[in-house]
């Protein structure tokens, strides 16, 4: 019954679904309009059967699991793998990520015709989401042709866990849904036995965000654009968001009237973001080059307006601030700054990386500010100190590797699903 009222409820926010995504973030990026059909399961005659499916929302997950799926091919080298997805920039990372050695496709709508067609159509051995990716629908329909529901890398607010207590009946039909939990921590695998999953289908593994690595190209690339700045103290703001940037280019305004020779390097979060920024800047009257003009820079500014680089542009940086916090909007990854012994600087809205960040904070690898004023102020301090900017990253680069091994518990998580679909 609960899962009929959600699926009518779904249902009847459907056109306001397809309108915003359409339409409305069509209009933004028309990328959203290009293989509409997928999301609701059709157009997938193309896609191997039989296959893993790994769930990744967007850009974030996809280069988290990289690593993760990565090694799994290496272990089942037979196996036909699916990367699914939410968003444009979310395929492309995973079409540059892995190029022709995985199929990729949008997840579809969680409507109950368009979850039984998906799974119907692709009949998958193992259906794998990232994090909090829950779709009652599609994890329902692929239980009924026996294919198991794993979720890697999970986790579970407080605040979350409040809200599905709201909805009891919905959120224990919904932990029915899952067949194993590899959840981040003792805390969120307790939250979701609160919910009602038995104890017996949950493992901590840690996060596999920890398990991040820098191979040699990237190294080499990082250094090469950081001989390009010569002496020049760099900064860089990742992942910034509206009402965000305005933030970032009054601490750097600050910066440049003790240092006028640092340079700011800003990588808007959404590709829709770059012209936008691009005015803002102008309008502000910052000198600034493009990303993708691969010139090198003598501008006080570096506009990051290319896909996939933002992990190395953080590895030419002395400074790295982690956006989506100076805002309310969770921040995003600050271990990918930490990989190249880069300290880390963020905002206070840090909800998203709740397990990430008191890590970095006891070792000292991350900074919180509370604002712009305060952003600004900690720039010149670490500037003013060497040392003491030096010491950031290499705490946050030790707090990296002491966390690091979800992956490989990850694996062995699914590699028991896989004997008890194969006995089955």
């Amino acid at each position: 019954m609960i899962r009929f009222l959600y699926s009518c409820l779904l249902y009847i926010l459907s056109p306001l679904i397809v309108i915003y995504l359409y339409f409305v973030r069509g209009k933004k990026a028309p990328a959203y309009r290009q293989n509409f059909t997928e999301r609701f399961a059709f157009s997938l005659t193309n896609l191997p059967k039989n296959a893993v499916i790994f769930h990744c929302a967007s850009v974030g997950e996809v280069l988290a699991a990289v690593p993760l799926i990565s090694e799994y091919k290496a272990r089942h080298k037979n196996d036909h793998i699916i990367i699914t997805c939410n968003t444009p920039t979310g395929r492309q990372q995973v079409k540059d990520s892995f190029k022709n050695q995985v199929s990729v496709c949008y997840l579809p709508f969680d409507f109950w015709d368009c979850a039984n067609r998906f799974i119907k159509t692709l009949s998958p051995k193992l259906f794998i989401t990232l994090e909090t990716e829950l779709w009652l629908n599609i994890m329902t329909a692929a239980q009924k042709v026996a294919c198991p529901t794993i979720v890697i890398n999970a986790r579970l607010s407080e605040k979350s866990l409040r809200g599905y207590q709201k909805v009891p009946r919905l959120a224990k039909v919904l932990m029915g849904s899952i067949d194993h939990i590899a959840s981040h921590s003792r805390e969120d695998a307790e939250r979701f036995i609160c919910l009602g999953l038995p104890t017996d289908k949950v493992t901590v593994t840690g996060s596999i965000k920890f398990d991040i690595y820098v191979d040699d190209t990237a190294q080499q690339h990082a250094e090469q654009l950081k001989s390009e700045f010569h002496t020049r103290p760099v900064w860089i703001a990742g992942s910034s968001h509206p009402k965000e940037h305005e933030k970032l280019l009054y601490a750097h305004k600050e910066l440049l009237k003790i240092y006028p020779d640092t340079l700011l390097i800003i990588a808007p979060r959404h590709p829709e973001q770059f012209e936008p920024v691009a005015e803002l800047l102008s309008q502000q009257g910052f000198t600034f080059t493009r990303r993708s003009e691969q010139v090198a820079p003598t501008k006080q500014v570096i506009l990051a307006d290319t896909l996939g680089e933002l992990k190395m542009l953080y590895g030419s940086a002395d400074i790295a601030y982690i956006g989506g916090s100076l805002i309310n909007r969770g921040g995003h990854n600050p271990l990918e700054a930490a990989a190249f012994n880069v300290g880390v600087v963020t905002g206070p809205s840090i909800y998203n990386f709740a397990h990430i960040y008191p890590e970095l904070f006891l070792h000292q690898g991350a900074i919180c500010v509370e604002d712009q004023a305060e952003l600004a102020t900690l720039l010149i301090s670490l500037l003013n100190d060497p040392h003491q900017l030096k010491k950031l990253g290499s705490n946050a680069k030790r707090c990296l590797n002491k966390n690091q091994g979800a992956i490989e518990k990850s694996l062995q998580v699914l590699k028991h699903n896989l004997i008890k679909e194969t006995i089955s």
